[in-house]
Formats: C-alpha cells, sequence, structure tokens
C-alpha cells in the first residue's frame, strides 16, 4: 500500500469517527435538553456536563487528525511527504509507517 493510499484510508477512517462522535454528541446534548436532572449533584457517576465535554475533546482530536492527514495529503501532492517540516531530512520509514500523517523527524519532534 503507498502512503497516499494509507493516508486516504485514514482519512476516511478519520471522517466516519468524526461523524460517529458528532452524532452521540448530538445525543447527549439532545437527551439533557429534555431532562430536568441536577447533574452537578448526581452521586451517581459522571455528569452530563463531563460527557459533553469528554465527547467535545474527543472532537477535536478527531478533527486535529484529519487536518493532519489533509497537510499530509497536499505535501504529497506537491512531493514533499516524507520530508521533515522542520529541517528537510527524510523521515525514517518506521515512523511514517506507525504515523503517516507526521509532520517531522523523530529528532525535530523531540
Amino acid at each position: 500500500m503507498t502512503a497516499v493510499e494509507d493516508l486516504t484510508r485514514t482519512r476516511a477512517g478519520t471522517l466516519a469517527h468524526i461523524a460517529a462522535l458528532t452524532a452521540e454528541f448530538d445525543e447527549v446534548v439532545a437527551a439533557s435538553a429534555s431532562s430536568n436532572a441536577d447533574d452537578e449533584h448526581d452521586p451517581e457517576g459522571a455528569t452530563i456536563a463531563f460527557e459533553r465535554q469528554q465527547l467535545a475533546a474527543l472532537l477535536d482530536q478527531a478533527r486535529q487528525r484529519l487536518a493532519d492527514v489533509d497537510a499530509a495529503l497536499a505535501r504529497a501532492a506537491a512531493g514533499d511527504y516524507g520530508r521533515c517540516v522542520e529541517c528537510g531530512q527524510q523521515i525514517a520509514p518506521e515512523r511514517l509507517a506507525a504515523r503517516p500523517q507526521t509532520r517531522t523527524c523523530i529528532s525535530c519532534a523531540r
């Protein structure tokens, strides 16, 4: 599988993940709108606000991953994929295999 194919597959998976998280977030918001529960003082575990914030954080992470994948695809189209954006050196193939959307070599990532 080529890097572009891997990135395209990762992009599709990330879009599906974003859609699922968005639907879950919308369900939590809808459930809290129709409830008069006092989730601030509920001794039964996580509050609705906590669940909403947790889903929002997961959505932010997924959106950032999508942006990273899109940037990697743009670098591939420009012929710059696999080069560190910081120092210009080649990124190790093992690093690209583990994280195809990476922008930096391991030295610059530190």
